[in-house]
């Protein structure tokens, strides 16, 4: 089992209700399928407890925790709840962020950027803020951190592109700051994903019909002309958390299909 014996916290591993899995429950599922007890944190605690409820149905060990990770107190209490349960922390996988309310630059409202904002940038740096003193004492540690193809790509709105181009930079910074400690952190880049996220917001503001959505991301993907899955990205952060990644830090991995081949 390639996760065995380790401690993983996985933020934002609840999702919206959907016909197919989110990321961060994929990944906790994953990670617990190897051998990681999981500590699974997301702001609706029902959801997190959900995806608990699935890990214990398999035979894997988790527990859930509510959490706002835009509040410094609560990413604090992440780090100590989960050394207070399972005794360390050797992977914190970022999965938290959203594009909902966002706008090009002359119509986009200031509270809305400082929102998400808060939301997917402060929080990751917040959580791994918390984490590294434990991960530092360890003299190890993965860190992974969800960003997005859009950091790459031209967008109508500025703020989820800006937020994401910000992960990538921030968690360079982070590994090389901490590979003296043994610490590692790199970035998992989703491209077009068939996840409740994507697909069940765009389908009610658009008010069509959820497979509509499917064809038209579909088609724009060149693997096969199709969206990846939570599975997908799930399977990237299992090998950056793995001892297999042990000599990779401060990299960015790709999970699109090809899709930024495409764009070039």
């Amino acid at each position: 089992m390639r996760l065995k014996d380790k401690i993983a916290i996985v933020v934002g591993a609840g999702q919206q209700p959907g016909d197919t899995i989110g990321n961060g429950r994929a990944t906790a599922l994953r990670f617990a399928q190897e051998g990681a007890k999981v500590l699974c944190v997301d702001i609706n605690e029902e959801w997190a407890q959900d995806t608990v409820d699935m890990i214990e149905a398999e035979g894997g060990n988790a527990s859930a925790l509510q959490a706002d990770i835009t509040i410094e107190a609560q990413c604090k209490a992440i780090a100590d709840v989960c050394v207070e349960r399972y005794g360390r922390i050797d992977v914190l996988h970022n999965n938290v962020g959203r594009s909902k309310g966002d706008k090009p630059t002359p119509e986009l409202d200031e509270a809305v950027w400082d929102e998400l904002m808060a939301l997917n940038l402060k929080g990751m740096m917040l959580t791994c803020k918390h984490v590294l003193p434990i991960m530092r004492r360890q003299k190890s540690g993965a860190i992974i951190n969800v960003s997005s193809t859009s950091a790459f790509a031209a967008r109508a709105t500025i703020t989820y592109k800006t937020s994401k181009g910000a992960i990538n930079t921030m968690t360079q910074h982070i590994a090389v700051e901490n590979a003296p400690f043994g610490v590692r952190a790199n970035v998992v880049l989703p491209g077009l994903m068939d996840t409740p996220m994507a697909i069940v917001r765009r389908a009610e503001e658009r008010g069509v019909d959820r497979d509509e959505i499917r064809a038209e991301r579909n088609a724009r993907v060149p693997l096969q002309n199709r969206m990846g899955t939570a599975w997908d990205v799930a399977n990237a952060a299992l090998f950056l958390a793995s001892d297999e990644a042990n000599y990779i830090t401060g990299i960015i991995i790709p999970v699109d299909g090809g899709l930024l081949g495409r764009r070039g």
